[in-house]
């Protein structure tokens, strides 16, 4: 038993780092795009794209990167099975803040600039991912964390509803980001940006590593180890 745990962790490790490793262009990328090409980050500013700047900034640290975090430290913290709960708990609450604020920096702008808000498939799916991700934190703390008189039948059950719907919702959620980075780099190209230049590469090769990003966490998520009942 003991020998076949191991084994599961020796699958699952590579992946788990290959998130971490990830995650610094990722972070990278996205601020450097935001500060150096579009001018840097401000809640108040003339200049109203610095506030827009705090979106996709906070969308990809928060849902992104921090809810990927989140799904893997369960596999990729040494921790015991309570301490992992929390640290995902924490770890999941964070992500949706931060989502929640990156959502109203473009409310934020919007409004500001006399634009019309949710009139795209981003827009709409951006709410829905928030709606979702708010609703499986909820359904998890109260399920896991708060009420300890669920059966274990019950509990186990459910766990497996609750891992599902939250790999549905991460994924719909890099979507959504891949629409994002599409929508505001054909805004920008029709405003006169090169279609070939360093800015518009990169933005695709930050939507590129953010996918790889996502798709290492859900592979993290569905291996061997994930048998494991986490709650």
């Amino acid at each position: 038993m003991s020998s076949e745990k191991e084994k599961s962790m020796v699958d699952v490790l590579p992946l788990t780092f290959l998130v971490h490793l990830l995650a610094i262009p990722a972070i990278v990328m996205v601020l450097l795009w935001s500060i150096h090409f579009r001018g840097g980050l401000s809640w108040n500013s003339s200049n109203k794209s610095l506030i827009f700047n705090i979106h996709p900034v906070l969308m990809l640290i928060g849902i992104i990167i921090t809810g990927g975090e989140a799904i893997i430290s369960y596999k990729a913290l040494p921790f015991k099975k309570k301490m992992k709960k929390m640290i995902h708990l924490v770890l999941h609450a964070t992500a949706l803040i931060l989502g929640i604020i990156g959502i109203y920096a473009v409310f934020k702008f919007h409004n500001e600039m006399g634009i019309v808000n949710l009139y795209s498939l981003h827009s709409w799916l951006g709410i829905g991912v928030i709606v979702l991700y708010g609703i499986q934190w909820i359904f998890g703390f109260v399920m896991f964390i708060y009420y300890h008189g669920v059966n274990s039948s019950l509990k186990s059950s459910t766990l497996h509803l609750h891992v599902k719907m939250g790999l549905f919702v991460y994924v719909l959620a890099v979507a959504t980001a891949s629409l994002g980075f599409l929508e505001k780099l054909t805004f920008m190209q029709t405003s006169g940006l090169p279609k070939h230049g360093s800015e518009a590469i990169l933005v695709n090769f930050t939507a590129i590593i953010t996918i790889f990003y996502a798709a290492s966490v859900v592979f993290s998520a569905v291996s061997s180890s994930s048998t494991t009942p986490h709650h």
